[in-house]
């Protein structure tokens, strides 16, 4: 089942109302048992390809049903509005060519997942809430976020997965981060990025940033695992493969 409801964030203003969604597997209520949790960005391309930005969802809805995967997975949708989704899903201001600076809000966002909407799925759902059952997951941007979220916010998130990160906005930023912070065990981070990406991945030296926050990771104690993934290109018809390789190993099946 998947609940969605409407939303607003403070601070971070849209023209229009959010949507978060809320999935449950489909014994959710015929027990009382209680689940981890997986947080992931861009809601509206999680579940439904009607709902998503070019018409391809992930297709986690059908995943999870047909693995039976005993979790709920939280999504909130990012602002559409101009450049506001960067800026959102950015820890560090962007410079554009041809643009202003786009002011980095992703300290914003995280607060509020961690202080707001955490706490209301976990109040409204039988949750697992303690750090090792909370995870976090998203893509380009919202896998930038993921990686964030596991150092930054270690203390909530022990697992994430960042599908083709966005590490161009700021590789010494997220240097600096890593190496600054402490990370506590356990901590599992899933970062990949495909061969066939935009040329500008290749340009701005991606594959070398991912494999770099991979390694600063590992020497801050993290289990890390880190791919290129042959022919793949940098959309969500290309994540959902993805999808069994990382939930397999976010969840110990590689074990």
């Amino acid at each position: 089942m998947i609940k969605v409801t409407k939303v607003e964030i403070p601070g971070l203003p849209a023209s229009r109302k959010r949507r978060m969604y809320v999935y449950t597997p489909k014994d959710y209520d015929k027990s009382d048992r209680r689940y981890p949790v997986l947080y992931m960005f861009d809601g509206h391309n999680v579940f439904y390809d009607k709902h998503a930005t070019y018409g391809k969802s992930w297709g986690m809805k059908e995943y999870l049903e047909k693995t039976k995967m005993p979790i709920i997975l939280a999504a909130i949708e990012c602002n559409p509005d101009g450049l506001e989704r960067l800026s959102e899903y950015s820890p560090w201001d962007i410079k554009l060519p041809r643009h202003d600076l786009v002011k980095g809000r992703g300290k914003l966002t995280m607060d509020w997942i961690t202080g707001v909407m955490k706490p209301e799925v976990d109040e409204a759902y039988r949750t697992l809430p303690d750090r090792e059952n909370t995870l976090i997951a998203g893509s380009s941007m919202g896998g930038l976020m993921s990686i964030y979220a596991a150092v930054e916010y270690n203390d909530v998130f022990s697992r994430a997965a960042a599908l083709s990160p966005s590490l161009w906005v700021s590789k010494r930023g997220m240097a600096e981060l890593i190496r600054s912070s402490d990370i506590a065990a356990p901590t599992m981070v899933y970062m990949d990025m495909g061969s066939a990406e935009a040329a500008e991945a290749k340009t701005l030296r991606m594959p070398e940033a991912m494999f770099n926050t991979a390694k600063l990771l590992a020497e801050k104690g993290a289990d890390v695992a880190a791919r290129i993934v042959p022919g793949a290109v940098h959309n969500e018809a290309a994540w959902e493969k993805r999808i069994p390789v990382f939930m397999d190993y976010l969840f110990g099946k590689n074990e």
